[in-house]
């Protein structure tokens, strides 16, 4: 086997690829090729662990390219797709037990006798929901079939009990923090907390931090949260309170400030949006160190920026993503750093 014929894929939400590429290069992967959902990197089955472990990374695959690797040659050349799920399922065949192809022709006779082949080879069920996914696709004038590294998206974390609706995405999460210098602070709070993904992904990548606090007014979310904290083995590090935004609950001064801010249908038909940001932008300027750092993420951008030109905060950066929702429509968010005006 020609370890020069693979590559790794990494798809990454469109708007994050900045921050994939200071990871990757934090970690020295090689850098082969990018798009703007994508990254190839260079393969090498030492690499694997590696990359199972990247936090701003949606989906992994082991991949290959070239012009004939269209599902009538694979059906000729079985091995081609051998190959892959061989590396991926190495050491790890009890975690795969079912299989999906993800192919144009689905029912052809060539993409049945892949099929066959990998339920005859590998003793894996053809399912749906499936845990090797395998596809077969087009890209201009180039054929690419790949293999996921993991029976779940990278960003499907372990410690999430339950997926809340409308909970935040971890590599999203990791973004934020990204940009909170938590490198050198000691103390970090997330307003409006939720399922408790941002002060999760902060305890498990930094742990310098002495405090991290995370407050919500939603009983189900602090149960949900309690629970992903626990999950996470982090219950010791992390105080997750009740409390109001409204209220001005005071949990002492941070060095970082982090929130996923309501929008949508995550607040309640008779709320004022406009007044709930002008309180959590007010309470920022209260309970922010001099030289800390606020970062927000929200869709109602254009509410938040507004209210912050206006406020003792300067932006210092922002970040526009697009994704796709479950109604298969479009989410064009930002993430909006800020410091305090000197």
């Amino acid at each position: 086997m020609n370890e020069s014929e693979f590559k790794i894929k990494l798809s990454h939400i469109t708007g994050l690829r900045s921050v994939v590429l200071e990871e990757l290069e934090r970690t020295g992967f090689e850098i082969l090729e990018e798009s703007d959902e994508s990254l190839f990197v260079a393969f090498s089955e030492e690499i694997i662990p590696e990359v199972k472990h990247l936090k701003s990374v949606a989906r992994a695959y082991v991949v290959r390219q070239g012009g004939k690797l269209h599902p009538t040659h694979i059906s000729n050349h079985k091995s081609l797709l051998g190959g892959l799920i061989d590396i991926v399922i190495k050491n790890d065949k009890e975690h795969f037990k079912s299989f999906r192809i993800n192919c144009a022709g689905s029912e052809s006779r060539e993409v049945k006798g892949i099929s066959k082949y990998v339920h005859d080879t590998y003793g894996l069920e053809e399912k749906e929901d499936a845990d090797l996914k395998i596809h077969i696709i087009k890209n201009e004038d180039v054929w690419e079939i790949g293999v996921q590294v993991t029976p779940r998206p990278l960003s499907v974390r372990d410690y999430r009990v339950v997926n809340m609706s409308g909970a935040m995405d971890p590599t999203i999460a990791y973004t934020v923090n990204s940009f909170c210098n938590l490198e050198t602070a000691k103390s970090y709070l997330n307003v409006f907390s939720g399922s408790g993904t941002l002060p999760i992904e902060a305890g498990q990548v930094f742990p310098n931090l002495e405090r991290l606090v995370g407050f919500d007014n939603d009983k189900k979310h602090l149960s949900l949260s309690i629970q992903n904290v626990k999950k996470a083995g982090l219950i010791k590090k992390i105080q997750i309170k009740e409390a109001d935004i409204f209220d001005k609950p005071d949990f002492g001064k941070f060095d970082a400030i982090a929130s996923d801010l309501p929008f949508g249908m995550m607040i309640s038909k008779d709320e004022d949006l406009q007044k709930l940001y002008k309180a959590f932008v007010e309470y920022c300027e209260d309970k922010l160190e001099p030289d800390g750092r606020l970062v927000v993420y929200t869709s109602q951008y254009e509410l938040i920026e507004s209210i912050l030109m206006k406020s003792c905060f300067r932006i210092v950066r922002t970040l526009q993503l697009k994704f796709i929702t479950n109604a298969n429509g479009y989410l064009r968010p930002k993430i909006i750093v800020c410091e305090l005006k000197g």
